[in-house]
């Protein structure tokens, strides 16, 4: 392989070159068969402090160079994504337990990713205020100086990416820590591929690590803004610990999203929907669809056509095998998954489909007749489940869709006309009418609400908020008089 060679990154962490790391070294291991891919160093939080005064430092003449010179590197690291796509899908599948078109969208992702966030040097970063001083008044945007992002293991390139890339164009400096399971595309692919575009040195760290190396990115002095993505319950203890030291900190969090079936709507079309959000990449997205929700009318057939989808999808190894379910990420996961699964059957649930493994390969799963009571209605379970609620009238289905702490995404499927009433009722900082719970663009403002977020959103012209400062700034034609 020619950008992602083992050989440059063995037993090492990465502050503009590849040095030995200061914690022991780790192995990253294939969850399909459990081969070792590569060993990695883990920093320590005498490597965090010593990055966070670099990128502080190297920051400062980041900040001064031209827009267009910025631009160029960010052009150039999107292009790169393109040519090295054999080799970033390759350790997106193997490392991650991805079908092809998942790793591909991955790639893929992180190009336009980088293409949209090469535009920010160029735009408008600030305005004219109205005064009634006899100078003139503006704010405008500054970058804020040091950015740690703490990325997960799911979507670990897209999850990472977005926000290093648009960090950089607009002038900071960057301590990404990736989560331990996936360090190569979550973290060392995007360090080669900068590397390679010319980035200055000291402006980009990757410094894999546990929870010790989490808390220091967070903390380290010169950190001045926080992107976490990652579940509900850390993503609390990072803002707490955020807001202690007095620092600006995104989360973007969990989701038990919902997916409404109005009366009316295609069924086929509809299982289809329902089918590729919850099971895609075996559920372990934040915008999976955890809970179908669907009109007294439609219910029993559509359980059946849902079960029999779920019944043919083809589980096992994405690099060897083509098929639509990969394994899930590690053994402590899928027990959790297949507790909440046991525990709703266990409590009332009909299991459809699915409910078995073998491995790491967890089986699509259906669950008919689910309550409010159940883990699987209640918990974001993170796994290839679908539990199925029935539904009578439209405010009841409004009722169980908000019926959550969370408010990531929502699917409307049938009638634009009632799905409008219900996305205008229904807290969510994304709705898809037709469409189904996972989706993302380079552009769109991403985030949730409640505990899916604090309020942050990442992608294009948000990221403008994201990653700067605002600074007020006036200017007269001669010194103030003053009556001291």
């Amino acid at each position: 392989m020619e950008l992602l060679n083992t050989s440059v990154w063995t037993g090492k962490i990465f502050n503009g070159d590849w040095v030995a790391g200061g914690g022991e070294n780790i192995d990253v291991h294939e969850p399909a068969t459990g081969e070792v891919l590569t060993t990695v160093g883990m920093g320590s939080v005498g490597d965090v402090l010593r990055a966070s005064k670099e990128a502080a430092e190297a920051q400062k003449a980041w900040a001064k160079t031209k827009p267009e010179e910025r631009a160029a590197i960010l052009r150039k690291a999107g292009d790169l994504w393109y040519k090295y796509a054999d080799e970033v899908t390759h350790w997106v599948i193997r490392e991650t337990g991805a079908i092809p078109p998942k790793a591909g969208l991955e790639q893929h992702m992180a190009a336009e990713i980088c293409f949209t966030a090469s535009g920010l040097p160029g735009h408008a970063m600030g305005s004219v205020l109205p005064s009634n001083e006899e100078h003139w008044s503006f704010a405008r945007r500054m970058p804020a100086g040091v950015v740690s992002i703490i990325s997960p293991f799911n979507f670990p390139l897209i999850l990472s990416i977005r926000s290093v890339a648009p960090a950089l164009a607009l002038g900071n400096a960057v301590i990404l820590k990736p989560d331990p399971r996936t360090v190569v595309s979550g973290g060392y692919a995007i360090a080669r591929v900068f590397e390679e575009a010319g980035l200055p040195k000291g402006l980009l760290h990757v410094i894999p690590g546990g929870a010790d190396i989490g808390q220091a990115v967070v903390t380290a002095p010169e950190v001045r803004i926080i992107s976490f993505t990652g579940s509900t319950q850390a993503g609390r203890h990072v803002g707490e610990l955020a807001s202690k030291h007095l620092k600006r900190v995104h989360l973007e969090l969990g989701g038990n999203n919902a997916l409404i079936v109005l009366p009316g709507a295609d069924i086929q079309k509809a299982a289809s929907a329902a089918a590729f959000g919850a099971f895609l990449h075996q559920g372990q997205i934040c915008m999976a669809t955890g809970r179908v929700i669907v009109h007294e009318s439609l219910h029993d057939e559509f359980v059946k056509v849902l079960g029999e989808k779920a019944s043919h999808l083809p589980v096992g190894n994405p690099a060897t095998e083509q098929v639509a379910l990969g394994p899930i990420i590690d053994e402590k996961q899928l027990k959790r998954i297949d507790g909440i699964i046991q525990e709703s059957v266990a409590e009332g649930a009909t299991l459809v489909a699915g409910g078995t493994y073998e491995g790491l390969f967890y089986r699509p799963t259906v669950l008919a007749n689910v309550t409010k009571e159940m883990a699987a209605y209640s918990q974001e379970v993170f796994g290839p489940v679908a539990p199925v609620i029935k539904f009578s009238t439209i405010d009841e289905a409004i009722e169980i869709a908000s019926d959550n702490e969370y408010g990531l995404s929502l699917a409307i499927l049938g009638e634009v006309g009632l799905a409008m009433k219900i996305a205008d009722s229904v807290p969510s900082g994304i709705i898809h009418i037709n469409e189904q719970t996972v989706a993302d663009e380079a552009n769109i403002p991403f985030g949730g609400v409640g505990a899916s977020g604090n309020g942050s959103r990442f992608g294009g012209e948000a990221n403008i908020e994201a990653f700067t400062e605002t600074q007020w700034l006036t200017v007269r034609a001669e010194i103030a008089p003053y009556p001291f």
